[in-house]
């Protein structure tokens, strides 16, 4: 089984409608959906929390901060606001102490991540043993692979992570194809992450409305 967690982003921000294309996705049976930590006040993500966590889905904030200062920002709001799971950031030591307790699941980005939109930066074996180190650690459940953030070759990168741990690998950036997610689940991936392509009705499918955007990456 591979998890698809739909997304409420656009180049990596929340979008400001985020309400209604995650009543949507609920409503079409998606039941795992995240956003970012930037894009909408925080009142605004708290409501939206709660949304997710209402209709029963699995909640995910994907940390995009760019310093240590705003990395810790974000991981204290992913605690306030009660989501299920952390994805991304690169800080795992002050991360997983912030987290300690909390009974959130924590999977951050492995290998050096740069820009906005982020970007995975480095060679396949410097970001494989990102990963080890990343994931040996006791705080940290799994990790955000940026796969098609990457250059070279995508699909031997994924196998290359989903090798070297035991944890789950969560693929994510830039997806927008049945051939990508069937080369991530080929590869081994636990779930992958999919937001602008649905949003804006690129995803191949019956029709560019989000259900059917959704209908047909749930298929995939």
């Amino acid at each position: 089984m591979t998890d698809f967690i739909f997304m409420l982003t656009r180049q990596d921000r929340t979008i400001a409608e985020a309400a209604g294309p995650c009543a949507t996705a609920l409503a079409c049976g998606v039941r795992h959906i995240g956003f970012k930590d930037i894009g909408l006040p925080f009142a605004a993500l708290r409501d939206l929390a709660a949304q997710i966590r209402a209709g029963g889905a699995t909640s995910y904030l994907e940390v995009v901060s760019r310093d240590p200062e705003s990395e810790r920002r974000s991981i204290e709001a992913a605690r306030a606001l009660g989501v299920d799971v952390v994805l991304g950031g690169t800080g795992v030591a002050a991360a997983a102490a912030l987290l300690a307790g909390s009974g959130l699941r924590y999977m951050p980005f492995p290998g050096r991540v740069e820009g906005h939109p982020s970007r995975l930066e480095g060679s396949l074996d410097d970001i494989v043993a990102s990963a080890v180190q990343r994931a040996a650690h006791p705080g940290v459940d799994g990790l955000d692979l940026l796969a098609w953030r990457a250059t070279g070759d995508v699909p031997a990168l994924i196998a290359a992570v989903c090798r070297a741990t035991a944890k789950p690998v969560i693929v994510a950036g830039s997806i927008d194809s049945p051939a990508q997610i069937a080369a991530l689940r080929a590869a081994g991936a636990a779930g992958f992450t999919i937001g602008t392509a649905a949003l804006e009705g690129r995803f191949p499918a019956e029709g560019p409305g989000l259900p059917e955007q959704l209908r047909a990456i749930a298929a995939a």
